[in-house]
């Protein structure tokens, strides 16, 4: 009975292998673009890209569009690609002027972290990475944990409408929040001690501590954001199409290839999303 439970089992684990494997494989296949996720994702004969330049999680390096680098650039290149359209950068300095770029039309694709309120005017992919949220402080800053942020009379800031702005605002009981244009505009601040912490991902926060001597980032994480591809509104095919774009990515090496590129420390391949 024993050995027929196992055998069992043993089939049972077979069986469950080799599902994952055709699932991967099927994923793993790059995906053909109908003619109708086409017309939707290109309504302007190009791929019009949503990119946060000053966020090294998704552009490393601007400049004339043959010269940009990072993931979304990478991602973003791949997709208009599959779609046999140009690719095209619409550049953003900050994400809230990429998601009025959403409500004006500007953009159809855009590189993000997801926030279950921006659906209201964008869809979104599973996530195709995960980053880590904490904060950065200056030298001498008595603050050491996470959970010593929250304190009366201390000043947070933060990316005016991003993912760890909403964190903040629904969080923080007792210290303050000052909402700015942009991370980087918060490292001053920290310098002339007008902030006693900066909140971001800790891609960016890896990027920022390089430029004030002595500051450091906290350890640990208060906010895991899945990074995403937004698609403008009212496109069904294209929305289909891009969701299985990004898992092909994922699966296929591509986001992990695209990260490597990037040296992004801190970032991971979001894990696959069944159904695809």
């Amino acid at each position: 009975m024993k050995t027929l439970h196992a055998s069992r089992f043993e089939a049972g684990r077979v069986a469950t292998l080799l599902v994952a494997i055709a699932f991967l494989t099927a994923c793993a296949t790059a995906p053909t673009a109908p003619p109708a996720a086409r017309s939707e994702l290109a309504p302007t004969g190009k791929l019009r890209v949503a990119l946060l330049t000053l966020n090294p999680s998704y552009v490393t390096k601007d400049g004339a569009t043959s010269e940009m680098q990072g993931i979304a650039v990478d991602l973003g290149r791949e997709l208009a690609r599959q779609l046999g359209v140009p690719f095209e950068p619409v550049r953003y300095p900050a994400v809230g002027r990429l998601l009025d770029g959403a409500k004006a039309g500007a953009w159809d694709v855009a590189f993000l972290g997801f926030e279950p309120a921006r659906t209201a005017y964008m869809d979104f992919t599973a996530a195709y990475a995960q980053v880590g949220s904490s904060y950065m402080v200056p030298a001498g800053s008595p603050i050491w944990n996470i959970g010593d942020v929250d304190r009366t009379g201390l000043r947070i800031g933060v990316a005016q409408r991003s993912a760890q702005d909403v964190l903040l605002t629904r969080s923080i009981k007792q210290a303050q929040v000052m909402r700015l244009p942009a991370t980087r505009d918060g490292v001053q601040l920290l310098a002339s001690g007008k902030l006693d912490a900066l909140m971001a991902n800790r891609i960016v926060l890896f990027e920022e501590v390089k430029s004030l001597p002595g500051s450091r980032i906290l350890d640990g994480s208060v906010l895991d954001v899945g990074q995403s591809l937004g698609i403008a509104k009212g496109r069904p095919a294209g929305t289909a199409f891009v969701k299985t774009f990004i898992e092909y990515a994922k699966s296929s090496g591509l986001v992990q290839q695209a990260i490597d590129r990037a040296g992004m420390r801190g970032m991971n391949v979001a894990p696959p999303t069944s159904g695809m």
